[in-house]
């Protein structure tokens, strides 16, 4: 093509170019901008600073906080649901009743109802959160107790 100087087929090829590389550039240009407005800001793992426990939190309402075991049992994770209102900035966690009652009869006796009740109970409220350089920042929006996550 380059030896015969064929034009009609350079210009052909670069008409091809540029329009798929026009395209490309608008996907991922629309991706970034889904991402940014629509996505979920708390989504993913987080750290407590104290080491109390870790949260997951996931696109879908569903959010898992992990108690750190004492002695030698194992970590316990404990499902809970979320709903976030990005205008106003707050997350309002609710617990399971049923599912902390199935999870400690699972734990061997590691854990009581109670005693997971009262390991999730300073996360089970309404919060006024704000992230910023990878802290998390949840205030207890009767009281104004903090608490800082660290992002995975």
């Amino acid at each position: 093509m380059i030896e015969k100087n064929d034009e009609a087929k350079r210009s052909k090829i670069w008409t091809v170019v540029t329009s798929v590389t026009s395209v490309l550039i608008i996907i991922v240009a629309i991706f970034l901008l889904m991402k940014m407005f629509m996505g979920n800001p708390l989504e993913g793992s987080w750290t407590d600073e104290d080491g109390n426990m870790n949260l997951k939190i996931s696109r879908d309402g569903q959010m898992t906080v992990t108690i750190p075991a004492s002695g030698e049992g194992k970590d316990t994770e404990v499902p809970m649901t979320y709903t976030m209102n990005k205008e106003s900035k707050t997350i309002s966690i609710q617990q399971d009743d049923a599912e902390i009652q199935k999870i400690a009869e699972k734990s061997d006796g590691q854990y009581t109802t109670e005693t997971l009740k009262n390991a999730v109970q300073s996360i089970g409220t309404t919060f006024e959160y704000s992230i910023d350089d990878g802290t998390l920042t949840l205030t207890e929006r009767e009281y104004g107790e903090q608490m800082m996550f660290n992002k995975n």
